[in-house]
């Protein structure tokens, strides 16, 4: 199963937490076995070497925090990022080690300069 969806905007160089959960197919709250991540832009570019970024010991809830240069508007790499979230997990049912992939988009809005 693999599913997009738009995750808000963040502002440029700022901090922009995301907060992830995982449940099975009953609906009750599972902690993957295995879990990474990754932050590109739409042609695939890695940002800030964001690539297969591996959670250690993930639980039913997860927080990325992404900040500074994750979020930098460049001309290359422009101001839509995509993260991909893999997980594996076991399921009573079906078996074990199954992947699940998710991929969700943001945007970065400029700094506003305040006088």
């Amino acid at each position: 199963m693999s599913t997009t969806y738009n995750l808000g905007s963040a502002v440029e160089e700022s901090t922009f937490i995301i907060k992830t959960w995982f449940r099975d197919e009953d609906d009750t709250e599972v902690a993957p076995v295995t879990m990474t991540w990754s932050l590109q832009d739409p042609d695939g570019n890695y940002i800030n070497s964001r690539e297969d970024v591996s959670v250690s010991s993930p639980e039913e809830t997860e927080y990325i925090v992404l900040s500074g240069d994750d979020l930098a508007i460049t001309q290359s790499n422009g101001r839509k990022r995509i993260l991909t979230i893999k997980i594996t997990y076991d399921s009573a049912a079906y078996g074990n080690g199954l992947p699940i992939i998710q991929s969700g988009s943001f945007i970065i809005n400029d700094q506003l300069d305040v006088p």
